[in-house]
């Protein structure tokens, strides 16, 4: 694609990327096949080709309308599209760039702007939303179903594992919502992990990820927060822990990315990479150790496996997932149209709900049909978003397995 961006547009790094990004794409279409919104709303401008026409023009000089804001705001950013595309093309750094770009030209309207302020002071903040969310659930029979689903049923955690002196040792990312909306997932990671001989190191200084200021058109926010984490997790680095496991996939895709986020901080550049290249879902860490591992006590095996998109096509871990629980012992009931997102997307289930329900009803359709007794998944916002409507339980995969008694 021929660009025209103006000199102090492509001066700066992010007009430098766009310019790049946007010469790799040949229009050929391929995307719209697997574009979620495209597929549900018709519209071209709701298709990663669309809105790469929209960003050019942006970038380009032209005047953003509230129009092209809502086109950038209905994209999942799913990334099913740079799964499908032949040329490589990086939509999703590309569509982070537009939507800050637009975000400072076009002012929101109708409390939309402090809808998405609102989000973006509570989601990251884990004690804050921890407090909230505790009340929410307490009051939950008394709340309108539109909130209702909003709130997950309170769960009993297990125990952490007890310290121990084992040779091996990683960090956890333990997260923003997720201690609070399925408290069982981080402990039975610890005891997973305790149990084939690595000790995870707690670091609470380490909380939110930043995705949530990075896609709502805020990289600035976001980048204050991968500072921390990194302040965080590097003392316990240069002591020997050998990776940072992030067990919510769309997490994980945030800090996989913190390389390319702080490339251009004289401070942080180097950690960040290093941080990068040390971040492991924990599919990636399981997979050297599946011989020691087993279907856990009580767990169905008849399963439905739902691969959230920042685990497919952000981590381009499709099929990991599914191949360890099948060969440990799990039979996999068949999902058509795997590849479609969910439509919970971090904060899009609560700015685009209308959209978002569509998509999760098609998906729960897709994971139901070959009636499986539960369904897993690898993503908190996924397992909550499905599991307010599902007919079955909803669960993080870590919860279905165990190692062998040796």
């Amino acid at each position: 694609m021929q660009t025209w961006i103006p000199d102090q547009i492509k001066s700066t790094a992010e007009g430098a990327e766009a310019d790049r990004i946007l010469r790799t794409c040949t229009h050929c279409g391929f995307c719209l096949a697997t574009c979620p919104t495209y597929q549900l709303l018709g519209n071209e401008l709701d298709s990663p080709r669309g809105r790469i026409y929209l960003m050019k023009q942006v970038l380009e000089g032209q005047e953003p309308s509230a129009t092209t804001q809502l086109h950038l705001d209905r994209c999942l950013t799913c990334r099913s599209c740079e799964t499908t595309c032949p040329s490589g093309v990086e939509y999703g750094k590309l569509v982070d760039i537009g939507r800050e770009m637009v975000e400072q030209q076009v002012p929101r309207r109708d409390g939309k702007a402090l809808k998405r302020w609102v989000l973006r002071q509570l989601v990251p903040r884990r004690n804050l939303f921890s407090v909230l969310m505790r009340t929410g659930q307490a009051l939950r029979p008394l709340t309108p179903p539109a909130l209702r689903e909003k709130i997950p049923q309170r769960r009993t955690p297990p125990a952490w594992p007890e310290r121990k002196p084992h040779q091996r040792r990683v960090l956890l990312l333990e997260g923003c919502v997720q201690p609070s909306m399925d408290p069982v997932i981080n402990p039975q990671t610890a005891r997973l992990l305790d149990a084939l001989g690595i000790a995870i190191v707690r670091t609470p200084a380490s909380q939110c990820c930043g995705a949530v200021d990075q896609h709502l058109g805020h990289p600035e926010a976001a980048a204050r927060q991968i500072r921390r984490n990194i302040d965080a997790w590097w003392p316990e680095l240069e002591a020997g822990a050998e990776a940072v496991i992030v067990n919510a996939s769309g997490c994980g895709v945030q800090v996989k990315d913190y390389g390319h986020l702080l490339r251009d901080d004289p401070d942080y550049a180097d950690k960040a990479k290093r941080i990068s290249e040390l971040t492991l879902d924990p599919v990636e860490l399981l997979l050297n150790e599946e011989e020691r591992l087993q279907p856990a006590g009580g767990a169905p095996r008849n399963i439905a496996f739902q691969s959230p998109c920042t685990l497919q096509h952000g981590q381009k871990l499709g099929g990991r997932v599914e191949g360890l629980l099948t060969r440990i012992g799990f039979t996999l009931t068949p999902v058509p149209d795997a590849h479609l997102c969910c439509g919970s997307a971090g904060t899009y289930s609560v700015l685009q709900p209308e959209l978002s329900r569509q998509l999760r009803s098609n998906k729960l359709s897709n994971l139901q049909s070959g009636k499986p007794e539960l369904i897993a998944t690898a993503n908190i916002g996924c397992l909550c978003h499905l599991g307010a409507q599902a007919a079955v339980p909803v669960r993080h995969w870590l919860e279905l397995v165990d190692v062998k008694n040796e």
